[in-house]
């Protein structure tokens, strides 16, 4: 018999439906979160200049850490300051 593990330690895992793409980015300010794995700055760097040549505001966030979920006030700041996030990935 094979006993496979959970890490998460939810029982049952909430979900929600996710929220309609805007129409465009005009206007809007877009967050970029870099969930600190290695060379995910240097993605977000791109995409941060291709939005600003684009003249589409940007806000720029980091997770203090790759291994656990944004702390909570990060992700309030995040919500209030932003409308669209884009979150970085890379190794």
């Amino acid at each position: 018999m094979n006993l496979i593990m959970d890490p998460t330690a939810e029982h049952s895992p909430s979900s929600r439906a996710r929220l309609a793409r805007p129409e465009h980015l005009q206007g809007l300010t877009v967050g970029l979160l870099d969930i600190s794995k290695p060379r995910g700055n240097v993605f977000l760097d791109r995409v941060d200049a291709l939005l600003t040549q684009r003249g589409i505001q940007v806000k720029r966030y980091m997770k203090p850490t790759v291994a656990k979920p944004a702390p909570l006030p990060l992700r309030q700041q995040i919500v209030g300051e932003v409308h669209v996030v884009i979150e970085g990935l890379a190794d």
